[in-house]
């Protein structure tokens, strides 16, 4: 049985991850080639998922403790 790469429940239905979208020069709008300029933030019926297209979260870094912090 194929194992699914992703689950598509946590994905966000949005115009910036859309294979119809495409980024505008803005960067405050999508480009549509359904339904026009759109807000990166909209989503319409014919939204279908492009991996390609979702930028990913930024992962937090990890600080680097020193034994002064832990002194009284």
């Amino acid at each position: 049985m194929k194992k699914k790469l992703l689950n598509f429940k946590s994905i966000d239905r949005i115009c910036t991850n859309c294979a119809n979208g495409r980024h505008a020069p803005d960067g405050d709008s999508v480009l549509c080639t359904e339904k026009g300029v759109m807000n990166s933030f909209s989503t319409c019926r014919k939204f279908k998922y492009d991996p390609l297209n979702r930028i990913p979260k930024q992962k937090l870094s990890k600080s680097v403790h020193t034994a002064e912090e832990f002194e009284l």
